[in-house]
Formats: structure tokens, sequence, C-alpha cells
């Protein structure tokens, strides 16, 4: 396909788009929990074909000599498929938001004013390699009432094309456009620019992948992004705290995955805590083969920790998104420090306090800058279904309607609606 007719083939996904977006809109909420028990049902019939598809994907990308953990992500497993099936099924039992009012105020002109949830219209969506985020994206549309143009990784482009069906296959049962969600069906990268450069058809970009992908976009895109480069996640261990509580928290923050955006980067102690809690998660780190970058008063008291593997942290550190075995470690004096130096050096993700301290813990949620503040809890938890929101379609590190988790809500947007009776403005 040359750049004219990519440049014609996504200008006409564009079109489509748009024109099916209003029949998605008005649909109703039985409708769209058709299409979505439709789709689970097709996943589950149709799991060896789909896992035929899959296996061409992964035969391409390992003879392309794609790294194991990369190949991995590919993998459309019976789990794989149950849980995407399952998430539909979750999605079409969660009450539908669309044509909520709320707010809804008598002003003193007679006139009652409030706000109305209602889909956003069209989004594009950029992804890479996991084929997964295609039934994810496809069923948050179908139930957020909007319509969507989905762009994968050419890694997994056999796998999409089969889920892509599948979804049209569940839409045209439920009697919705098919055209409701359309899957970029070239590989040429010149798609990706078509797609972010058409306002008159598409409403909002969501890239979900590498910062290169990520940044691209926001770069070259002329519609909205709801975007997160980086995910520097810290844990800040407070005077006072329960101990062994924060050595848990610690722990499962940076060790239960590695490689997730919501992994904890940095690790902030409590000079009146760092003599008791830095051994103890030390030893824990040094048994895992956790490298500990570290300031110098850390390092002096983690020295006596057999098998520590430490560094000295540099400035980079601080701002650091490692996806790695790897933790930068800083004592601070308190709770003041540990604040100032997360808006510093975060990248305004996920960050969590561990307190016994109720004036802290209120002031941390207050003044920490990030899309997701905890206290006492695992960063890890920042995920849209551990957040109860059904399925999450990316995680948004931005300041407007959409941040952090973005479920359903994240997908609408709210215009104003006025209820007269005749009123006229004096």
């Amino acid at each position: 396909m040359n750049a004219l007719n990519v440049a014609e083939y996504i200008q006409t996904l564009g079109l489509q788009a748009k024109q099916a977006s209003a029949p998605m809109a008005a649909a109703s909420s039985a409708t769209k929990n058709v299409a979505l028990k439709a789709l689970a049902r097709l996943l589950r019939e149709n799991a060896q074909a789909l896992q035929a598809d899959n296996g061409r994907d992964i035969e391409r990308a390992t003879a392309a000599g794609l790294s194991a953990p990369m190949v991995d992500r590919l993998k459309l497993t019976p789990k794989v498929l149950e849980t995407v099936a399952q998430g539909c099924e979750q999605l079409a039992a969660m009450p539908d938001i669309i044509g909520e009012i709320i707010g809804m105020k008598q002003q003193p002109s007679g006139i009652r004013v409030g706000q109305m949830r209602v889909p956003i219209g069209v989004f594009g969506m950029v992804f890479e390699s996991r084929p997964n985020v295609t039934i994810e994206a496809a069923s948050l549309s179908i139930k957020s009432g909007n319509a969507c143009i989905l762009r994968g990784g050419s890694e997994a482009i056999e796998s999409n094309k089969a889920l892509a069906r599948l979804v049209q296959q569940a839409l045209a049962e439920a009697g919705l456009p098919v055209e409701a969600v359309q899957l970029v069906q070239t590989t040429d990268r010149e798609a990706v620019g078509q797609l972010i450069a058409m306002p008159q058809y598409v409403d909002v970009i969501i890239p979900r992948g590498g910062k290169s992908l990520i940044e691209r976009i926001s770069r070259e895109a002329k519609v909205p992004v709801i975007k997160h480069l980086d995910g520097n996640c810290h844990v800040y261990v407070d005077d006072p705290c329960d101990i062994a509580m924060a050595v848990a928290i610690a722990d499962n923050a940076k060790t239960q995955k590695y490689s997730p955006c919501n992994a904890s980067e940095g690790l902030l102690v409590a000079r009146g805590a760092a003599a008791q809690f830095l051994p103890l998660i030390g030893a824990i780190y040094a048994a895992k083969g956790v490298e500990m970058r570290c300031d110098a008063q850390a390092q002096a008291i983690l020295q006596a920790v057999r098998g520590a593997n430490l560094k000295e942290a540099t400035e980079q550190d601080w701002s650091e998104e490692y996806l790695a075995p790897i933790i930068s470690v800083k004592v601070v004096e308190g709770v003041d420090e540990a604040i100032a130096h997360i808006n510093r050096y975060s990248s305004h993700h996920t960050d969590a306090i561990v307190t016994r301290d109720h004036v802290h813990a209120q002031r941390f949620l207050r003044e920490v800058d990030s899309a997701s503040v905890m206290v006492n809890a695992s960063t890890r938890f920042a995920d849209g279904f551990e957040f109860g929101l059904g399925a999450e379609i990316g995680i948004s590190t931005d300041k407007f309607h959409a941040r952090g988790p973005v479920g359903i809500e994240g997908l609408t947007s709210l215009k104003w609606v006025v209820l007269g009776q005749g009123e006229v403005r004096g």
C-alpha cells in the first residue's frame, strides 16, 4: 500500500467511525450488553482458531529475533482469552453511565442546570505487542457508546485481525454498526501518522506502548492525546509507621513484577525509621537480586546487609524508570522532604506513603501531584481492574478529565443540560 492509498484508507476508516458514532451514542444499555456478551461467547467458541492465528504471529516474531519477554506478551493463551472474555461479561454487568445527569440544581431564574455524561465520539488507539488490548479497547468502546479505530503492533497483526473479526460479528449480532470498532489492517507506519492527524473524524488518541511511540504521537498529533510517558513511582516510608507493613509494601511495590508502569522505582525513608527499616528491606532486595542505588545515608546503613548490591545514586537515578530489578533509595528528613522530592522527580503516575500519622497521610494525599496517591498500600494497585473500573484502556498522567487508570468514565465527556418551563432571560 503506497502513501496515497494509506492516506485514503485511513480517511475512509475515519469517516466510517464518525458515521458509526451516532448510533453507538444512541444505543440502549441492553443493546450494548448484548454485544459484549456475544463477544465473550465468540472468544470462547473460537479459542482454538484464535490460537492458530496467534501462532503465526509468534512464529514470525521468534524468527525475527524478538526478545523472549516480547514474544511472551504476544501469546493468546487459553488463560488470556478467558480473562478478556470475563472482562467483557464484567463490563456488561456494570451500570451504564451514559445519559446519567449529575448535579442538577435549581437557579434563581427558574431553570434547572446539570451535567449529562455522553460518549467522547471517536477515539483512535495505537498500541504495541499485546493482542488482548484489541478486546479491552473494543469492549470499553462498546460499553461507553463510542466508535474506535485500533492500530495494533505489526508483530500481532494476524491475532488482531482475528479478534477484530469477532468484535464486528458481536456488533452485528446486537444490531450495532460493525464500523463502530475498526482495526487498521495495514502495518505501514504511515497509517499512524494519518490516524493522529484527523481532527474532523477522531476526537482523542490513546497511545499504549513504549516511550518512543508515545513521544512521537504526543509530538505529531493534531487531536488531544491521553497519555503517560513514564512510571517513576515511589514508596515513602514515614516516621512513625508500622515497620512490618512498610517492608511488605516496599517489597510488593518493587518485586511483584518489574516491568509494569506502576512498579515502584524509588524508595524514600524518613530518617527516624531508616535504621530499623532499611536492613529489613535491604535483606529482601538482596535475596531477590535487586540492585539498590543509594544516597550516602542509605548506603551507610545498607552496607551491613549481606549480599546487598549497592551503588552510589546519581542525580539521574532519582528520575529513572528502570522497569528492572533496580531501585533508588534515599533517606529524607520527613514528610516535607519526601513530598518535595516526589513532586520534583516523579512522573506523576503513582506514589504511596506508609504511615501511622493521619496528618502526614492527609498532607501526602493533598500535596503529592500524581494521578494516583496511596496511603498504606502498594503502588501495584494503580490499575483499572483493581480500581473497579472493569477494565482500563491505559493510564493517564495528564491533568484533564482522564487522569490515572482510564476506564468507561475516561472515555466520556460531560455536557451541560438546562431544563426550563418557558423561562427567558431578562
